[in-house]
């Protein structure tokens, strides 16, 4: 996931090589990432990753805030409103 797109921890767990992983949700999307760099990360944490790789830890309000205005200028679809066909 590119474009700096904030996403939020949905589990995480270590590998057999120890290094901690987790899957993140970016706006809908859920990928894998490394937490190499920012380990102290828990589950409800938000980020911004880069290369599969967590850089920068965000704030709620910050991560919130930012998605909504990438939706406001097109960069993310609209989201999807509860109750609506998929």
């Amino acid at each position: 996931m590119c474009l700096g797109i904030p996403g939020r921890v949905l589990e995480r767990w270590e590998e057999s090589s120890g290094a901690p992983m987790a899957r993140v949700d970016f706006a809908g999307e859920e990928q894998r990432v490394c937490l190499a760099y920012l380990p102290d990360l828990v589950v409800g944490d938000y980020l911004i990753a880069h290369m599969g790789y967590a850089l920068t830890k965000l704030d709620e309000e910050t991560a919130r805030s930012t998605t909504a205005l990438m939706r406001d200028y097109g960069v993310l679809p609209p989201a999807e409103q509860p109750g609506s066909a998929a």
